[in-house]
């Protein structure tokens, strides 16, 4: 099975945002668990250090050797990035744009491509230029409403939520259009890492996993 078709099989994927080498495996670990089996690893675009500090964050997930457990890449805004984020072992890619050079690169080096997007132009044009499934972006903003009218004429489009999804509205989005949600800190909450209170991280990530099922 593809990876683009075991996100639509799982419909979660959770995102780690500012977590730092101490803690992200035993985030991994945790969400592993919990039943996840989708992480996204993001750059920090504001840290000259992007680079290198997520592809050994990637690195070092995926030598934890969990099965069946993917890893891959988000916030990914240019080539070099997704460069580190191919050679450290991601498996897919997903940005908070849609940017056409990197939609093609993610493809040419065979990973499954994620782009963000929101009108009805962009979602096309990032679909066109072979995104495997497009994110929509900021997925709240418009809610159940905007979905459903997007899903008139681009019902071929395979849609991921993100942005203001947790684990409460998940399901809702999930039956309205969406194939997939992302989920970053109303997930994987920075008070429980930062406490190391990973016992009820993992039952949050269950409780999100079966609320989607």
């Amino acid at each position: 099975m593809s990876i683009k078709d075991e996100i639509i099989k799982n419909k979660v994927v959770l995102i780690a945002r500012g977590i730092d080498g101490s803690r992200i495996c035993d985030v991994a670990k945790s969400i592993y668990e919990g039943g996840g089996r989708f992480l996204e690893i993001t750059f920090n675009q504001a840290s000259v250090s992007a680079s290198e500090d997520t592809g050994a964050l990637i690195k070092m997930v995926k030598a934890l050797g969990l099965e069946g457990f993917h890893v891959g890449a988000g916030t990914v805004i240019t080539s070099s990035q997704l460069e580190a984020a191919y050679k450290n072992g991601a498996e897919f890619i997903l940005s908070p744009n849609v940017d056409v050079e990197v939609i093609r690169k993610t493809k040419e080096l065979g990973l499954t491509s994620v782009p963000g997007a929101y009108t009805p132009s962009e979602i096309q044009n990032a679909f066109a230029a072979g995104a495997d499934i497009v994110k929509v972006f900021p997925a709240s903003l418009g809610g159940i409403s905007y979905v459903r009218a997007i899903r008139g004429p681009l019902n071929n489009i395979p849609l991921m939520a993100v942005g203001g999804i947790d684990e409460n509205n998940a399901k809702d989005f999930l039956a309205n259009g969406y194939c997939s949600c992302g989920l970053g800190s109303n997930i994987l909450k920075k008070d429980l890492i930062e406490n190391g209170d990973y016992n009820s991280l993992t039952e949050l990530v269950s409780r999100l996993i079966s609320n989607t099922r």
